[in-house]
């Protein structure tokens, strides 16, 4: 079970939410490595339908690019290209997303990224009544409502979930 008395310190993410007066939960969990979504989703209690993963990709220019997905579906990276308008898309090695964004894998949030990147999210996200998404540390997720992705974050809807 995950500790409700864990304390997190602020992060780039949520400093960029609060300096932009979005309301958000806090919800820490025990960090388990390559347990993604479906160990945060189960320690929480939430379907993980609803617990979003931030990838970070980049395009045949070697571009980077955040992709927001469902914790439960997988990335078509040529239906991405099709929508953004790439030949192709493929994910950042670690070491590399972790340059794009400031933050390490497992705990990549979009908000308060180091660079400013293009940010996608999947259709079907935006119709959800709130999701989790990654609070800008391993074992650390925020309740948003998904309107704050695209109204506040500038994230691009694209249907590319497989």
């Amino acid at each position: 079970m995950a500790k409700k008395d864990k304390h997190v310190s602020e992060t780039p993410a949520t400093q960029w939410l609060k300096a932009r007066g979005v309301s958000f939960s806090t919800h820490p969990y025990d960090y388990v490595d390559k347990g993604g979504t479906a160990e945060s989703a189960k320690q929480l209690g939430w379907d993980e339908h609803a617990v979003i993963k931030t990838l970070v990709m980049q395009d045949d220019k070697a571009e980077p690019l955040i992709i927001l997905m469902h914790g439960d579906k997988q990335v078509s990276t040529k239906n991405l290209a099709r929508a953004i308008g790439a030949k192709s898309v493929e994910p950042c090695k670690p070491e590399v997303a972790q340059r794009h964004s400031g933050y390490l894998v497992g705990g990549t949030s979009p908000f308060g990224t180091r660079k400013d990147l293009p940010v996608y999210v999947e259709q079907s996200i935006l119709a959800l009544p709130a999701i989790l998404i990654n609070g800008g540390q391993r074992g650390y997720l925020v309740g948003i409502a998904p309107t704050v992705l695209t109204e506040v974050l500038g994230a691009k809807a694209v249907e590319c979930a497989i």
